[in-house]
């Protein structure tokens, strides 16, 4: 495996960005991974890796560039801790047109890159990101051919933008995994995406006896089974739709 860490000048600035790809082999279908809340840290590289090592050039964009930040380092769970507070004060700062516009600088490094094939993109987004790899779908219709949301937030909203509305708007297949307890994605947000996604190759997944963050290996909720079934999921996803 190649592992790089690189500046990649966009709109705003520059984003630092893993990437990881097989050393022999490519060109491999370009996966996106866009981080969590929490931001960039060696767990996250290490998905990035696993990934890697199926056969895809992963990038993994630090997007919390325009704050000047990107590690941030443990975030205690309680609400009222600074840290906390600090976090969402950062995740706050972006938006989906912002991270389009990032998409948009990696989409054109990649397309420089003899190991990349960007006409084969898939996306993944956890938590606060669910929404920008949905709507990498749908920005970028005719290179994201699948995209996946892990415990996503803001799915169903009033904005055209909603990630629940995305079906119409992109060809790609999607999958959204939900946990079955998620303050931050209530039942009632997960029937509006299902019902939006009737009648489509689309899938909405609840995994049973879950909490928000369950696929991340440092987190107290992380669960094992639910997790290497999401791995199942997202891999098969790709493997699906990012052949050559």
């Amino acid at each position: 495996m190649i592992d790089q860490q690189i500046d990649i000048a966009t709109k705003d600035g520059k984003t630092t960005t893993f990437i990881t790809h097989p050393e022999r082999g490519g060109p491999f279908p370009v996966i996106i991974f866009y981080m969590d809340a929490p931001a960039i840290r060696e767990e996250l590289r290490d998905m990035a890796r696993r990934l890697g090592t199926s056969g895809y050039y992963v990038m993994l964009p630090n997007l919390y560039y325009r704050s000047g930040v990107m590690e941030l380092g443990p975030v205690p769970p309680d609400p009222e801790a600074p840290e906390r507070k600090r976090m969402f004060g950062f995740m706050n700062s972006i938006d989906i047109p912002m991270v389009m516009e990032d998409t948009k600088a990696l989409l054109a490094y990649a397309e420089t890159q003899p190991a990349a094939n960007t006409k084969a993109v898939g996306t993944v987004g956890y938590c606060m990101s669910g929404r920008y790899a949905v709507n990498a779908a749908t920005h970028f219709p005719d290179r994201v051919k699948a995209a996946a949301s892990i415990y996503g937030t803001h799915l169903a909203t009033d904005q055209p933008d909603s990630p629940h509305l995305a079906a119409s708007k992109t060809k790609a297949e999607l999958y959204f995994a939900c946990a079955e307890t998620d303050i931050y994605a209530p039942q009632e947000i997960i029937d509006k995406v299902k019902k939006a996604m009737e009648g489509t190759k689309n899938e909405v997944e609840i995994y049973p006896g879950t909490h928000h963050g369950f696929a991340f290996p440092k987190r107290p909720v992380y669960r094992r089974d639910a997790a290497e079934r999401h791995w199942e999921r997202l891999l098969a996803l790709y493997r699906r739709n990012l052949a050559a």
